[in-house]
């Protein structure tokens, strides 16, 4: 009897070692398992990091691109506003004088200096500082023609 406890107490060591070993075997593809979920969560926590990094750049490419247009829009505009200014200055310094002589009309100074009555309202509109009523200029008045 003796030898048949003996080869019990085997078997019954072999099939707990094998019941350990299975256990221990689930357990490590349990913890496997956790491990490549931790894994595959913190490739997707990077994945997503550099999206919303990419995001950033994007918009931050864009805004410079913004901000370089509206300094370019700026500088257009400064640059026409100097053209018109110059513009209007050529006008100015381009324009006769004519100092009104006793018995002048708008009319007639038009006929004289323009060529055609029918132009006074021009000198009128290019004199609105010193013409408060186009029926009413003095003599020795210094009139622009345009």
């Amino acid at each position: 009897m003796a030898k048949k406890k003996v080869i019990l107490d085997r078997t019954v060591d072999a099939v707990t070692t094998r019941d350990e070993k299975e256990a221990a075997g689930a357990k490590a593809r349990l913890v496997r398992e956790a491990v490549q979920k931790r894994v595959a969560e913190a490739k997707a926590k990077a994945a997503e990091a550099k999206e919303k990094a990419a995001e950033a750049r994007a918009k931050a490419a864009e805004k410079a691109a913004a901000g370089v247009e509206a300094k370019s829009a700026r500088r257009e505009r400064e640059r026409q506003m100097q053209e018109r200014a110059e513009a209007k200055r050529h006008i100015k310094a381009k324009s006769r004088v004519y100092v009104v002589k006793s018995g002048d009309s708008l009319s007639k100074i038009a006929k004289e200096v323009l060529g055609d009555a029918s132009r006074w309202p021009e000198i009128f509109e290019a004199n609105k500082d010193k013409i408060k009523d186009p029926n009413r200029i003095h003599p020795g008045q210094e009139l622009r023609i345009p």
